[in-house]
């Protein structure tokens, strides 16, 4: 297996549909996989695949490994970019030592540990019996992971290829949980001499709510009804709020629609442009590219009733987003945080809004939870917890973890950063399922995950590959 091979079978990938929740197609394109290479090949109920090559010749008593990639992607696009990741082929771009989807997610999360995997299962390396697991759902709840089977999968050492930074094994990772809130507003009419606008905060670039959340990027949603909050003052109607997607990423587009008197249509523009300065000043570094546009629109009534209106923006400025605590163990890790990810219409008159809240502690896990669902009862909305699942502890005597270092150390003459990671990873469900289990995660260097622009690192793909290759190898 080499690189080259790897990406091969990535590019393969990209042109398959594998939306969380939709994963048929990749699910058969794996079936079919192993049925040309006549591997065993096994799928359960849920939609998890693992495919079985048995040790090569003179390898029958090495112990099996289990290599592990999930089937799904988070499926984010740019605003106004015409694409359906139900059928469309992502479009990628090799562009100075890396390979990046501009206008989409690229799917490397976790596309290319799907990659290795077959790239490893279609060598001829020397090696022992190899399992590799892919499961469903990860990017939505760990579905697949929830779902697994006693007997599934036998071996007792897992490498999960899920991770995103070259140089690093990660051997932990947070908790985490979805806390949704629903609101229901009465209507009123749009009101005679009243024009509407439509007020979006955009050019963000989001991220990974886990990995990215301690960037200093700028969450849309929240900077959105910062300004419509200093506005309540004036007599404006709100006829709609969205903005954000998946709970698991940062929301970097947001937009309202917002009627004003006919005259005063231009003093609404000029206080988006100043405060869209303020942005682009407090940012300047962390989201140099978020900004604030009002422009007219079309959009006729009815409007929100003006008090529920009042209430959603109040509540939404009220709910907490960001980091909340850092590890005080280890440096530069954050240990708890909370995601404003979403807003969306939830009918005709209702709204419902998505957070995520990660821990690796997980009373402070059900802390946060709690504080998010304070601010929303105190708000009028019906509020609802659900997919949690657990973190992963470190194990600084595993035995996979001694093997990798040793031999990262004898390929790249360095040693690799040993972390954890606040992202949230299936591990800590394995483990529960199969306590026996000894496990790490590596991967590639991606950057922008969970955002379009995402994109893969080549040069470090050729160390993951290497790195991979000798543990497989050499195991024993």
């Amino acid at each position: 297996m080499d690189s080259n091979s790897v990406l091969a079978f990535f590019k393969e990938i990209t042109r398959i549909p594998r939306e969380s929740g939709h994963e048929g197609p990749i699910t058969a394109y794996l079936q079919q996989f192993a049925a040309e290479r006549k591997l065993l090949c096994k799928t359960d109920p849920t939609g998890n695949v693992v495919i079985i090559k048995e040790a090569s010749t003179g390898k029958e008593n090495v112990p099996a490994l289990v290599l592990q990639a999930h089937q799904d992607m988070v499926c984010e696009k740019n605003e106004g970019f015409e694409f359906d990741f139900r059928k469309d082929p992502i479009p990628y771009e090799i562009e100075d030592g890396w390979m990046v989807s501009k206008n989409t997610t690229l799917g490397a999360d976790d596309g290319i540990g799907i990659a290795a995997c077959l790239a490893l299962l279609d060598s001829n390396l020397p090696m022992g019996r190899l399992e590799c697991l892919f499961t469903i759902s990860e990017e939505t709840g760990m579905d697949g992971a929830f779902a697994l089977e006693s007997g599934f999968i036998t071996g007792k050492t897992l490498i999960n290829l899920d991770s995103e930074d070259e140089g690093q094994i990660f051997v932990g990772c947070a908790g985490g949980l979805d806390t949704t809130a629903t609101y229901t507003f009465e209507t009123e009419p749009l009101r005679m001499g009243y024009k509407a606008l439509k007020v979006s905060v955009c050019g963000g670039l989001g991220g990974h709510s886990g990995d990215e959340i301690n960037k200093g990027r700028a969450n849309a949603l929240q900077q959105l009804v910062r300004f419509l909050y200093t506005e309540l003052q004036y007599d404006f109607q709100l006829l709609s709020i969205g903005g954000g997607n998946k709970p698991n990423a940062i929301c970097r587009e947001a937009s309202a629609i917002i009627a004003v008197p006919s005259d005063e249509t231009q003093d609404m523009i000029e206080d988006a442009e100043a405060f869209s300065k303020i942005l682009e000043a407090e940012f300047a570094k962390g989201d140099p590219g978020i900004h604030i546009v009002c422009e007219p629109s079309d959009r006729r009534g009815p409007a929100i009733a003006e008090g529920d209106a009042a209430n959603i923006i109040s509540t939404l400025l009220a709910v907490p987003h960001g980091v909340v605590k850092m590890s005080p163990d280890i440096e530069g890790l954050v240990q708890t945080s909370t995601n404003l990810a979403a807003v969306k219409a939830d009918g005709d008159n209702s709204i419902k809004v998505i957070t995520s809240q990660r821990s690796s502690v997980v009373s402070e896990l059900h802390a946060i939870a709690e504080k998010v669902e304070a601010a929303f009862y105190l708000g009028g909305f019906d509020v609802e917890h659900f997919g949690e699942y657990p973190g992963w502890k470190p194990n600084l005597d595993s035995h996979i973890l001694k093997v990798s270092v040793e031999s990262y150390r004898k390929l790249f003459n360095t040693d690799p950063l040993v972390l954890a990671i606040h992202a949230g990873l299936e591990c800590g469900l394995f483990l529960e399922k199969f306590p026996d289990l000894d496990m790490i995660s590596f991967g590639p260097t991606l950057r922008g995950v969970h955002a379009p622009g995402e994109k893969l690192e080549l040069a470090s793909l050729d160390k993951f590959v290497a790195l991979l290759n000798d543990i497989v190898v050499n195991f024993k």
